[in-house]
């Protein structure tokens, strides 16, 4: 069969395992010379096929691209732009196919969630109306976990093993310097709308009175005198209280609680700040000493602490991306089927970008407490197989060792485009 070139992008919010899925990806097409020339990568997502700033992957040795696999981060560069409505703004989308046809890009590969997931749907769709051989792949990735039909989404055990061992250690901290100090240590975890990570956090808790003693979710409306009530219960209780907060937490109308008035380039609104705003409550009224901390940016980068059971998936959802591109199914997505509870087990199976496209996957009622303020012994069992395993990083000098790409630019043939 004829060889043609392969295209991967990495898109929205970085991950600790986004490059796993990149080296899952990469790997495999080099395993399919025969079909599979070259592999570009987008330098900084789908900005860089409409740009034409293309980097050669092929140039970078097989020894680099291993190492993309316990890399944090988006080691292509990744990017927050959300390609407009194809009706109105079809110069973009035939834009892309411009270059991938200047490129004899036949695969495209677009790792990221909902909206990458809808962009890569209208690309495959534009190719075949616009005659241009093109079979298009959507690779998951989301910490939020908030896709449709994978039981999980990459990148997301790895958060949650983080958010779980940093609220079991912060935990402790409390509990040592209460009877003196601080009372309330509250965490803000990320969670637009879905209340996943949150959840994660009270996997630090293993019975009656373990912290976290509130998990606060986007899919519970925030009731602020049932809050204090349970903190000051906790406190009297246990001498200290610990809240899991996910930065999606929301009044009954909808309003969040931390909404900055912004919204980022998917137009989505930006939120930050539901820590403090939360602790500053509990201080006003029940004037108790508080601690908060936003784990941000760190709950995503945590290589060092990732779960190994997503390291393999990550990896596995990019090597089945090629597999499916491979074997002509178009606009797919390869998803996670757990098809074990105990022993825990998973396979990875196609699912079609029509049913994925813009579509949110919530934490179900019955995995949240009838209380509203934790998980259930069935949300225990869905989250506690996604933390398990460590896969370290090698360490060189006391400091995790990454990959670094020479990231070689391909000549451009097309004029210049504004985005």
């Amino acid at each position: 069969m004829a060889q043609h070139n392969a295209f991967y992008a990495q898109s929205g919010g970085v991950t600790a395992v986004i490059n796993a899925s990149a080296c899952g990806v990469i790997e495999a097409c080099r395993r399919h010379s025969d079909r599979i020339g070259k592999v570009y990568a987008g330098h900084n997502g789908i900005i860089g096929a409409l740009t034409e700033d293309l980097i050669d992957v092929s140039q970078e040795s097989d020894e680099t691209i291993a190492a993309l696999r316990h890399t944090p981060a988006g080691a292509f560069g990744s990017c927050r732009y959300k390609l407009k409505d194809i009706e109105t703004h079809r110069a973009q989308y035939e834009r892309l196919i411009e270059v991938f046809k200047a490129h004899d890009i036949r695969y495209f590969f677009y790792n990221g969630g909902g909206d990458s997931a809808d962009t890569c749907l209208k690309v495959s769709q534009l190719s075949e109306k616009m005659g241009y051989p093109l079979t298009a792949i959507h690779v998951p990735k989301t910490v939020d976990n908030d896709l449709p039909i994978t039981d999980n989404s990459p990148g997301f055990g790895s958060v949650a093993k983080y958010i779980a061992t940093s609220t079991l250690e912060a935990s402790l901290d409390i509990a040592s310097m209460s009877a003196t100090s601080t009372k309330v240590f509250v965490l803000e975890v990320m969670g637009r709308h879905a209340g996943w990570i949150a959840a994660a956090g009270a996997l630090a808790g293993q019975g009656e009175g373990d912290p976290p003693h509130l998990v606060i979710f986007p899919e519970i409306h925030f009731d602020r005198e049932a809050v204090m009530a349970r903190v000051q219960e906790s406190v009297q209780e246990y001498g200290y209280c610990v809240i899991v907060v996910s930065e999606g937490a929301r009044y009954e109308d909808g309003t969040f609680l931390a909404d900055s008035g912004n919204t980022d380039a998917f137009g989505h609104r930006q939120l930050g700040g539901v820590a403090p705003t939360l602790a500053g409550m509990i201080k006003q009224d029940l004037g108790y000493k508080y601690h908060w901390a936003v784990a941000d940016y760190l709950q995503r980068a945590a290589r060092h602490l990732a779960s190994r059971t997503d390291v393999e998936q990550a990896y596995a959802v990019g090597e089945k991306a090629v597999e499916l591109a491979l074997d002509g199914q178009n606009a797919q997505m390869p998803a996670i089927k757990r098809t074990s509870e105990d022993p825990y087990a998973w396979t990875v199976e196609p699912a079609p970008l029509a049913e994925v496209a813009n579509q949110e996957k919530f934490m179900p009622r019955e995995f949240i407490r009838e209380d509203g303020f934790g998980i259930t012994e069935a949300g225990r069992r869905y989250l506690a197989p996604l933390i398990q395993g460590e896969d370290f990083p090698p360490f060189d000098n006391g400091l995790p060792r990454v990959a670094k790409l020479a990231k070689h630019r391909v000549a451009r043939k097309l004029p210049e485009f504004k985005i």
